[in-house]
Protein backbone atom coordinates (compact mmCIF):
# COMPACT_ATOMS: atom_id res chain seq x y z
CA UNK A 1 0.00 0.00 0.00
CA UNK A 2 1.62 3.24 -0.90
CA UNK A 3 1.16 6.54 1.01
CA UNK A 4 -1.15 4.44 4.07
CA UNK A 5 0.36 7.40 6.26
CA UNK A 6 0.12 10.18 4.07
CA UNK A 7 0.05 13.65 5.85
CA UNK A 8 0.75 11.73 9.33
CA UNK A 9 3.23 12.79 12.03
CA UNK A 10 4.82 10.24 13.89
CA UNK A 11 7.27 9.94 16.67
CA UNK A 12 9.25 6.98 16.94
CA UNK A 13 11.67 6.74 20.15
CA UNK A 14 14.72 4.31 19.78
CA UNK A 15 14.54 4.29 16.44
CA UNK A 16 18.24 4.69 15.32
CA UNK A 17 18.86 0.99 15.19
CA UNK A 18 16.99 -2.25 15.02
CA UNK A 19 13.01 -2.53 15.27
CA UNK A 20 13.02 1.32 15.95
CA UNK A 21 14.91 1.88 12.82
CA UNK A 22 12.74 -0.12 10.39
CA UNK A 23 9.53 1.44 12.17
CA UNK A 24 10.94 4.94 10.92
CA UNK A 25 12.09 4.22 7.94
CA UNK A 26 8.58 2.09 6.69
CA UNK A 27 6.52 5.00 7.99
CA UNK A 28 8.40 7.44 5.90
CA UNK A 29 7.85 5.45 2.75
CA UNK A 30 3.92 4.98 3.93
CA UNK A 31 3.89 8.84 3.25
CA UNK A 32 4.43 9.72 7.44
CA UNK A 33 6.67 12.82 8.86
CA UNK A 34 8.55 10.98 10.99
CA UNK A 35 11.05 12.13 14.51
CA UNK A 36 13.56 9.90 15.03
CA UNK A 37 13.96 9.69 18.47
CA UNK A 38 17.86 8.13 19.69
CA UNK A 39 19.95 9.03 22.94
CA UNK A 40 22.42 6.45 21.01
CA UNK A 41 23.71 4.91 24.28
CA UNK A 42 24.72 1.17 24.34
CA UNK A 43 22.44 -1.73 25.69
CA UNK A 44 22.68 -0.77 28.80
CA UNK A 45 21.43 2.89 28.52
CA UNK A 46 25.14 3.96 29.14
CA UNK A 47 26.93 6.86 26.73
CA UNK A 48 25.20 8.42 24.04
CA UNK A 49 25.78 9.40 20.09
CA UNK A 50 23.77 11.55 17.72
CA UNK A 51 25.17 9.05 14.70
CA UNK A 52 22.34 6.64 14.68
CA UNK A 53 19.69 8.72 14.71
CA UNK A 54 20.99 11.61 11.81
CA UNK A 55 21.73 7.92 9.74
CA UNK A 56 18.44 6.91 9.83
CA UNK A 57 17.30 10.75 9.08
CA UNK A 58 19.23 10.55 6.27
CA UNK A 59 18.80 7.55 4.91
CA UNK A 60 14.83 8.87 5.00
CA UNK A 61 15.43 11.89 3.23
CA UNK A 62 17.56 10.05 0.73
CA UNK A 63 14.45 8.06 -0.14
CA UNK A 64 12.54 11.00 -0.69
CA UNK A 65 10.75 11.19 2.69
CA UNK A 66 10.40 13.58 5.67
CA UNK A 67 12.24 13.02 8.70
CA UNK A 68 14.22 15.06 11.65
CA UNK A 69 16.46 13.94 14.53
CA UNK A 70 15.51 13.92 18.73
CA UNK A 71 18.15 12.97 20.77
CA UNK A 72 16.37 13.47 23.63
CA UNK A 73 16.18 10.43 26.47
CA UNK A 74 12.95 9.10 27.31
CA UNK A 75 13.74 8.49 30.78
CA UNK A 76 13.25 12.09 32.23
CA UNK A 77 9.94 14.24 31.86
CA UNK A 78 11.59 16.94 29.95
CA UNK A 79 12.78 14.22 27.48
CA UNK A 80 9.55 13.08 26.89
CA UNK A 81 8.15 16.33 26.80
CA UNK A 82 10.88 17.55 24.24
CA UNK A 83 10.57 14.80 22.38
CA UNK A 84 6.76 15.51 21.08
CA UNK A 85 7.65 19.19 21.37
CA UNK A 86 10.03 18.13 18.26
CA UNK A 87 7.11 16.96 16.10
CA UNK A 88 4.80 19.92 16.55
CA UNK A 89 8.20 22.24 16.24
CA UNK A 90 9.00 20.62 12.71
CA UNK A 91 6.04 19.43 11.32
CA UNK A 92 3.12 21.40 13.65
CA UNK A 93 1.04 18.10 14.58
CA UNK A 94 0.92 15.06 16.06
CA UNK A 95 -0.45 11.75 14.79
CA UNK A 96 1.44 8.34 15.97
CA UNK A 97 3.85 7.72 18.97
CA UNK A 98 5.66 4.76 18.54
CA UNK A 99 7.28 3.96 22.60
CA UNK A 100 10.12 1.55 20.97
CA UNK A 101 13.35 2.58 23.51
CA UNK A 102 15.00 0.45 25.82
CA UNK A 103 17.93 -0.69 27.38
CA UNK A 104 19.15 -4.27 29.06
CA UNK A 105 20.85 -4.32 32.37
CA UNK A 106 20.16 -7.94 33.07
CA UNK A 107 21.13 -9.54 36.61
CA UNK A 108 19.31 -12.23 38.69
CA UNK A 109 17.36 -11.24 41.32
CA UNK A 110 19.41 -11.40 44.07
CA UNK A 111 22.56 -9.59 42.67
CA UNK A 112 20.62 -6.56 40.75
CA UNK A 113 21.55 -3.68 41.97
CA UNK A 114 19.28 -0.56 42.68
CA UNK A 115 20.56 1.32 39.90
CA UNK A 116 20.31 -1.80 37.54
CA UNK A 117 16.47 -1.35 38.33
CA UNK A 118 15.74 1.99 38.66
CA UNK A 119 17.79 2.04 35.45
CA UNK A 120 15.33 -0.59 32.94
CA UNK A 121 12.34 1.06 34.57
CA UNK A 122 12.99 4.48 34.16
CA UNK A 123 13.82 4.04 30.24
CA UNK A 124 10.88 1.26 29.43
CA UNK A 125 7.83 1.83 31.86
CA UNK A 126 8.77 5.53 32.82
CA UNK A 127 9.85 6.43 29.29
CA UNK A 128 6.80 5.12 28.19
CA UNK A 129 4.77 6.90 30.27
CA UNK A 130 6.14 10.30 29.80
CA UNK A 131 5.71 10.55 26.08
CA UNK A 132 2.38 9.07 26.36
CA UNK A 133 1.05 11.65 28.92
CA UNK A 134 2.64 14.67 26.74
CA UNK A 135 1.25 12.93 23.58
CA UNK A 136 -2.06 12.42 24.72
CA UNK A 137 -2.94 15.91 25.61
CA UNK A 138 -2.25 16.64 22.15
CA UNK A 139 -4.32 13.73 20.87
CA UNK A 140 -7.28 14.48 23.37
CA UNK A 141 -7.47 18.02 21.59
CA UNK A 142 -7.68 16.65 18.39
CA UNK A 143 -9.93 13.77 18.50
CA UNK A 144 -7.47 11.59 17.23
CA UNK A 145 -3.97 9.47 17.68
CA UNK A 146 -2.41 6.07 17.81
CA UNK A 147 -0.36 4.63 20.58
CA UNK A 148 1.69 1.51 19.81
CA UNK A 149 3.62 0.41 22.84
CA UNK A 150 6.40 -2.06 23.27
CA UNK A 151 6.45 -4.54 25.76
CA UNK A 152 8.43 -8.21 25.75
CA UNK A 153 7.52 -11.91 26.38
CA UNK A 154 9.83 -11.74 29.23
CA UNK A 155 6.82 -9.49 30.99
CA UNK A 156 5.53 -13.27 31.52
CA UNK A 157 8.48 -14.56 33.15
CA UNK A 158 12.68 -14.66 32.07
CA UNK A 159 15.43 -15.77 33.89
CA UNK A 160 17.68 -12.73 34.75
CA UNK A 161 15.67 -10.17 33.95
CA UNK A 162 13.60 -9.04 36.95
CA UNK A 163 13.68 -5.25 36.02
CA UNK A 164 13.28 -5.54 32.37
CA UNK A 165 10.03 -8.15 33.13
CA UNK A 166 8.21 -5.92 35.18
CA UNK A 167 8.73 -2.93 33.41
CA UNK A 168 7.29 -4.62 30.45
CA UNK A 169 4.28 -6.38 31.96
CA UNK A 170 3.81 -3.44 33.32
CA UNK A 171 3.65 -1.41 30.06
CA UNK A 172 0.90 -4.28 28.75
CA UNK A 173 -1.44 -2.53 32.29
CA UNK A 174 -0.44 0.80 31.28
CA UNK A 175 -1.68 -0.20 27.41
CA UNK A 176 -4.89 -1.47 28.59
CA UNK A 177 -5.72 1.82 30.82
CA UNK A 178 -4.15 3.89 27.95
CA UNK A 179 -6.96 2.44 25.80
CA UNK A 180 -9.50 3.03 27.99
CA UNK A 181 -8.66 6.62 29.11
CA UNK A 182 -8.34 7.65 25.28
CA UNK A 183 -10.68 5.59 23.09
CA UNK A 184 -13.53 7.93 23.41
CA UNK A 185 -11.19 10.71 22.08
CA UNK A 186 -10.89 8.37 18.74
CA UNK A 187 -7.24 7.68 19.98
CA UNK A 188 -6.04 3.98 20.07
CA UNK A 189 -3.33 2.30 22.45
CA UNK A 190 -1.85 -0.88 21.59
CA UNK A 191 1.00 -3.42 22.38
CA UNK A 192 3.37 -5.34 21.13
CA UNK A 193 5.67 -8.28 22.19
CA UNK A 194 8.31 -8.81 19.20
CA UNK A 195 10.79 -11.30 18.50
CA UNK A 196 13.44 -10.11 16.77
CA UNK A 197 17.97 -10.03 16.21
CA UNK A 198 18.53 -7.05 17.39
CA UNK A 199 22.17 -5.77 19.21
CA UNK A 200 19.93 -6.45 22.72
CA UNK A 201 18.73 -9.69 22.02
CA UNK A 202 20.64 -11.61 19.63
CA UNK A 203 24.03 -11.80 21.49
CA UNK A 204 25.46 -14.66 22.41
CA UNK A 205 25.27 -15.27 25.87
CA UNK A 206 21.46 -14.80 25.17
CA UNK A 207 21.29 -17.17 22.95
CA UNK A 208 23.68 -20.17 25.10
CA UNK A 209 21.20 -19.13 27.71
CA UNK A 210 18.21 -19.66 26.14
CA UNK A 211 19.77 -22.83 24.73
CA UNK A 212 20.82 -24.21 28.16
CA UNK A 213 17.02 -23.44 29.22
CA UNK A 214 15.63 -25.17 26.41
CA UNK A 215 17.82 -28.28 27.26
CA UNK A 216 16.41 -27.95 30.92
CA UNK A 217 12.67 -27.83 29.86
CA UNK A 218 12.02 -24.32 30.80
CA UNK A 219 11.22 -21.94 28.27
CA UNK A 220 8.66 -18.12 28.32
CA UNK A 221 4.97 -19.26 28.57
CA UNK A 222 3.47 -18.48 24.98
CA UNK A 223 6.94 -16.92 23.64
CA UNK A 224 7.38 -16.15 20.27
CA UNK A 225 11.14 -17.31 20.22
CA UNK A 226 12.57 -20.11 21.51
CA UNK A 227 16.20 -21.12 21.08
CA UNK A 228 15.50 -23.19 17.84
CA UNK A 229 15.07 -20.08 16.16
CA UNK A 230 17.52 -18.13 16.11
CA UNK A 231 17.67 -17.53 12.20
CA UNK A 232 18.90 -14.16 11.72
CA UNK A 233 16.82 -13.66 8.27
CA UNK A 234 13.14 -15.23 9.92
CA UNK A 235 14.22 -12.84 12.94
CA UNK A 236 14.77 -9.79 10.63
CA UNK A 237 14.07 -6.74 13.42
CA UNK A 238 12.64 -4.74 9.81
CA UNK A 239 9.50 -7.76 9.50
CA UNK A 240 8.30 -6.10 13.16
CA UNK A 241 7.77 -2.71 11.05
CA UNK A 242 4.83 -3.79 8.68
CA UNK A 243 1.95 -4.45 11.56
CA UNK A 244 3.02 -1.54 13.07
CA UNK A 245 2.52 0.60 10.61
CA UNK A 246 -1.07 -0.65 9.90
CA UNK A 247 -2.27 -0.15 13.87
CA UNK A 248 -1.19 3.39 13.16
CA UNK A 249 -3.18 4.08 10.26
CA UNK A 250 -6.67 4.81 9.94
CA UNK A 251 -7.78 1.45 9.30
CA UNK A 252 -7.24 0.06 12.32
CA UNK A 253 -9.57 2.57 14.94
CA UNK A 254 -11.07 -0.52 16.27
CA UNK A 255 -8.34 -2.53 17.58
CA UNK A 256 -7.44 -0.83 21.12
CA UNK A 257 -6.11 -2.22 24.53
CA UNK A 258 -4.77 -5.75 22.84
CA UNK A 259 -1.42 -6.95 22.78
CA UNK A 260 0.40 -9.18 19.79
CA UNK A 261 3.56 -10.51 19.44
CA UNK A 262 5.58 -10.69 16.64
CA UNK A 263 7.98 -12.66 15.23
CA UNK A 264 9.16 -13.37 11.68
CA UNK A 265 6.32 -13.92 9.48
CA UNK A 266 4.29 -14.87 12.98
CA UNK A 267 1.39 -12.89 14.29
CA UNK A 268 -0.18 -13.38 17.76
CA UNK A 269 -2.86 -11.85 19.62
CA UNK A 270 -3.06 -12.31 23.54
CA UNK A 271 -5.49 -13.37 25.25
CA UNK A 272 -6.76 -11.10 27.44
CA UNK A 273 -6.51 -12.20 31.39
CA UNK A 274 -9.47 -14.27 32.58
CA UNK A 275 -10.28 -15.89 35.83
CA UNK A 276 -10.12 -19.56 34.80
CA UNK A 277 -10.72 -21.39 38.22
CA UNK A 278 -12.92 -20.14 41.15
CA UNK A 279 -13.58 -21.51 44.91
CA UNK A 280 -15.48 -20.24 46.84
CA UNK A 281 -16.86 -20.72 50.85
CA UNK A 282 -19.22 -18.64 52.67
CA UNK A 283 -17.86 -16.87 55.91
CA UNK A 284 -14.23 -17.46 54.12
CA UNK A 285 -11.78 -20.36 54.79
CA UNK A 286 -9.37 -21.50 57.77
CA UNK A 287 -5.98 -22.81 56.50
CA UNK A 288 -6.82 -26.21 57.02
CA UNK A 289 -9.76 -26.20 54.37
CA UNK A 290 -7.53 -24.39 52.38
CA UNK A 291 -4.83 -27.50 52.58
CA UNK A 292 -7.64 -29.70 51.86
CA UNK A 293 -9.46 -28.32 49.33
CA UNK A 294 -6.89 -25.56 46.74
CA UNK A 295 -4.94 -29.09 45.73
CA UNK A 296 -7.62 -30.98 44.47
CA UNK A 297 -9.66 -27.47 42.59
CA UNK A 298 -7.11 -24.43 42.21
CA UNK A 299 -4.11 -26.14 42.46
CA UNK A 300 -5.14 -29.48 40.14
CA UNK A 301 -2.88 -29.49 36.51
CA UNK A 302 -0.64 -26.17 37.89
CA UNK A 303 3.23 -26.87 36.63
CA UNK A 304 6.54 -25.15 38.47
CA UNK A 305 7.91 -23.36 35.66
CA UNK A 306 11.34 -23.28 37.10
CA UNK A 307 11.23 -26.15 39.62
CA UNK A 308 13.86 -26.92 41.89
CA UNK A 309 17.42 -28.68 40.87
CA UNK A 310 18.08 -31.79 41.98
CA UNK A 311 20.91 -32.51 44.47
CA UNK A 312 24.40 -32.92 43.13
Amino acid sequence: MVDYLKDKVAVVTGSGRGIGRGIAILMAQEGAKVVVNDLGGGPDGTGGDQAPSDEVVAEIKTKGGEAVSNYDSVASPEGGDNIIKTAIDSFGRLDILINNAGILRDRMVFNMSDEEWDGVLKVHLYGTFYCTRTACRIFRNQKSGRIINFSSTSGLGNLGQTNYSAAKEAIIGLTRTVARDMGKYGVTCNAIRPGAATRLTATPELKAAMERKAAQGIDRPSSSITAGDFDMSALDPDMIAPFVVWLAGDESGNVNGYDFGLAGGNIQLYSQPQIIKTIYQKGGWTVDELADVVPKTLGTGLVNPSPPASPK
